[in-house]
């Protein structure tokens, strides 16, 4: 393969950062370079990225947007593609990055984004989002410029025309495909390229990530609207079907406060979200990227398909380096 990065933003992630590393240190051929940008980490974090082969960059809290932690370390990366993890994913396969990396084949395409699952402890709507978002089918010609940096490649030739947006709370993702795709080139979908995403989350956690996404997407798409009576919709109508498919698995009562407070904070952050107008404070902005500093509990990985070489997380529980 062509000379790959992979780029790490973390933030007190020493619940999970270590299986990542491990996971990436287990791929298929050459080991990728790897960059890990921290925010000022004060739990061990960094103590276990020192344990890899990683080059560590730190910015300041107050420097800090999801943009401008991807443009410092694409800046630092010298791969020919640059691949994004979040720290609180962590590949199933061996043959991940490969998987990720090979629809680059056509020169067309600046990004592939990869699958995204849930694990035991994921919250039932949340695998449905995942399950609507990152379907078993890849699409290699994409046409609209939905894609998620938690699970992603781009080509460095290409970010160098255009950089990530670093005014955004959030889906600097698809701006920056938007922005691609108009320029004539293709977004993928590589459903092969399969990660576990680790999100457990308090309610207000959940509030104040889908509140930053929504002033994102309205800064994107500013004559987007959504209403209180959009919220009181979409919140029934995705309780509902959550719901009906949970009675349907018949795991509806260990569910039903779940799904119903899932939803609540998903659509009353986005609400609130675009309902936010002004200037983003700093304030604001370090509410948004640093609600907690409590690390989230690590999980335990989902089956493996057949035909393909499961990766080893033994000795790696709750994300710990390679000699502890």
């Amino acid at each position: 393969m062509p000379k790959v990065s992979v780029i790490i933003r973390c933030y007190n992630e020493e619940a999970h950062i270590g299986r990542l590393l491990s996971g990436i240190m287990q791929q298929s051929g050459e080991i990728p370079e790897i960059i890990v940008v921290d925010s000022g980490s004060t739990d061990a974090t960094r103590s276990i990225v020192a344990q890899y082969p990683a080059k560590i960059l730190t910015i300041d809290k107050d420097d800090f947007s999801f943009g401008h932690s991807l443009n410092i370390g694409c800046a630092a990366a010298t791969g020919d593609f640059l691949v994004f993890a979040s720290a609180h994913v962590y590949p199933l396969y061996a043959d991940w990055i490969e998987q990720l990396v090979h629809p680059f084949e056509n020169d067309w395409i600046a990004c592939v984004y990869g699958r995204q699952v849930g694990n035991d402890a994921t919250r039932f709507s949340e695998r449905q989002v995942f399950a609507r978002w990152f379907p078993e089918q890849s699409d290699m010609n994409q046409n609209h410029p939905f894609c998620n940096n938690a699970n992603a490649a781009v080509r460095q030739s290409v970010w160098k025309r255009f950089r990530y947006d670093e005014t955004l709370t959030g889906l600097e993702d698809l701006a920056w495909a938007r922005q691609v795709l108009s320029a004539g080139f293709r977004i993928a979908y590589k459903a092969d390229a399969e990660v576990v995403h680790v999100h457990q989350e308090t309610r207000s956690q959940v509030m104040n990530r889908y509140r930053r996404e929504a002033i994102a997407m309205k800064a994107i798409f500013p004559h987007e609207e959504f209403s209180f009576m959009k919220f009181i919709k979409m919140f029934f109508r995705n309780a509902y079907n959550d719901a009906r498919l949970a009675l349907k698995q018949g795991v509806f009562w260990q569910n039903m406060s779940s799904i119903l407070s899932f939803r609540l904070m998903q659509f009353w952050g986005t609400y609130r979200g675009y309902a936010q107008h002004g200037v983003v404070s700093k304030t604001l902005r370090r509410k948004f990227y640093y609600p907690h500093d409590g690390a989230r509990s690590a999980d335990v990985p989902l089956q493996a398909g057949p035909g393909r070489e499961k990766i080893d997380y033994s000795g790696h529980e709750r994300g710990k380096g390679p000699t502890e």
